[in-house]
């Protein structure tokens, strides 16, 4: 069993709400210690671990106290209960630009910054090259970072944190930040980090990204763990909790429906190399996912998305057509879209296929149909077990089987 990264027991951590501001001197004495407060309780008992080695994801509405947990972790905040032990050098990137003077140049401010997260003089000289590399921002480093783009700060932030070499590297919300280049080299950087074997803890509201880099999470609402687990799992009860207040219907089949109504998923339907309506298919053979839709006022960029789950749970494999670059300018009226699978990877068994219709940023659902159908796969003539089907070429060297005999 792992050894725990991050160990989090019983912790709490309230803030002052004071009635009214005073704004002088004279008020402040006057009122004493009579100024009216509540209490604020931001975190309420939170318990959990992280291990070492793995990437863990927070999820949560805005002042669910997500980033005040990241703050307790980087030891900005102090919790008033419970405890949290951190093993392991920690860099934390919270805010953009924290830490930066806007007055310096991007070169100053390297070093300023690469202080302030524990780095050498020595230890900054030598990363110098790549902070900046990463960053790039060569022709702009002698710059005053009051110049600087928001995405320029954060690209500058972001190349000293991880520069840092840490065993825990905390990210709020940056990778929303910045270009599609950018992000590609935030995500590299991310799994280079995840092969070495350090810790990663994310906070996004870009839930595909939990999804794509996180392996567990947990999802906090107004200060309390709702839930820790898979973050396929947590990802999912969140998204459906999260639109309860929304119009939601009773799902035909299965699982839940919800959504705001802007557009309908009007049927989802399985067909087979011939066009036919199925219920069942076949190992490696030809599958079409039909996915109808009604939309009555124009949506720009819609995006439409399926997960396939195992009757046990496993999720099989998820996409949508924005991770697969795929752009919709606009639905309107009535049509389908139909995602052809050109030979059916899966093993026998029974799987639950999920469906949604969402914009871009793929947490405003329009509709949303968990485990709207539930479909069998027949294998004939493969004997292989599991869920997927990998067809293999076996082949053996004459040479090698010669001296095996030998």
């Amino acid at each position: 069993m792992p050894n725990s990264a991050v160990s989090i027991d019983g912790l709490w951590k309230y803030f002052r709400l004071y009635h009214e501001k005073n704004q002088y001197l004279k008020s402040t004495m006057l009122n004493g210690r009579r100024s009216r407060f509540d209490e604020f309780w931001a975190l309420k008992d939170i318990s959990f671990e992280i291990p070492e080695g793995s990437t863990f994801g927070i999820i949560g509405s805005n002042g669910s106290g997500k980033s005040t947990l990241l703050k307790c972790l980087a030891g900005i905040l102090t919790p008033d209960k419970g405890s949290l032990q951190v093993n392991g050098r920690i860099s934390a990137l919270l805010e953009l630009g924290a830490g930066f003077h806007p007055d310096l140049t991007g070169r100053e401010n390297v070093f300023l910054n690469g202080a302030i997260l524990g780095m050498t003089n020595k230890e900054i000289e030598r990363n110098f090259d790549d902070i900046i590399e990463f960053a790039g921002l060569g022709q702009f480093i002698d710059t005053p970072v009051k110049n600087y783009s928001s995405g320029m700060v954060v690209r500058l932030g972001f190349a000293i944190a991880t520069n840092v070499e840490p065993e825990i590297l905390i990210i709020d919300e940056v990778l929303a930040v910045g270009d599609a280049s950018f992000q590609q080299r935030c995500f590299e950087k991310i799994e280079s980090f995840r092969k070495e074997g350090r810790t990663i803890i994310l906070v996004s509201h870009g839930l595909s990204q939990i999804t794509q880099l996180c392996s567990t999470a947990a999802w906090l609402e107004r200060g309390d763990l709702r839930m820790v687990g898979s973050a396929y799992e947590v990802v999912s009860e969140y998204t459906g909790v999260s639109h309860e207040a929304r119009p939601k219907v009773a799902a035909e089949d299965i699982g839940d429906r919800w959504g705001t109504g802007e557009a309908d998923i009007t049927s989802v339907q399985l067909l087979n190399k011939q066009a036919q309506i199925v219920d069942d298919f076949e190992t490696n053979k030809p599958a079409t996912i039909r996915i109808s839709y009604s939309c009555p006022t124009p949506i720009k960029d819609a995006v439409f998305g399926i997960r396939i789950t195992h009757l046990h749970g496993t999720v099989v494999w998820g996409s949508n057509t924005k991770r697969r670059g795929i752009v919709i300018p606009t639905i309107t009226g009535t049509g389908h879209i139909d995602l052809e699978i050109e030979a059916l990877p899966l093993l026998e068994g029974t799987y639950d296929l999920t469906v949604a219709l969402s914009d871009m940023s793929e947490i405003h659902e329009y509709d949303h149909w968990e485990r709207r159908i539930r479909f069998n796969v027949n294998q004939h003539g493969i004997f292989d077990e599991g869920i997927t089907s990998i067809i293999p070429n076996w082949n053996l060297s004459k040479t090698q089987a010669s001296q095996v005999r030998e």
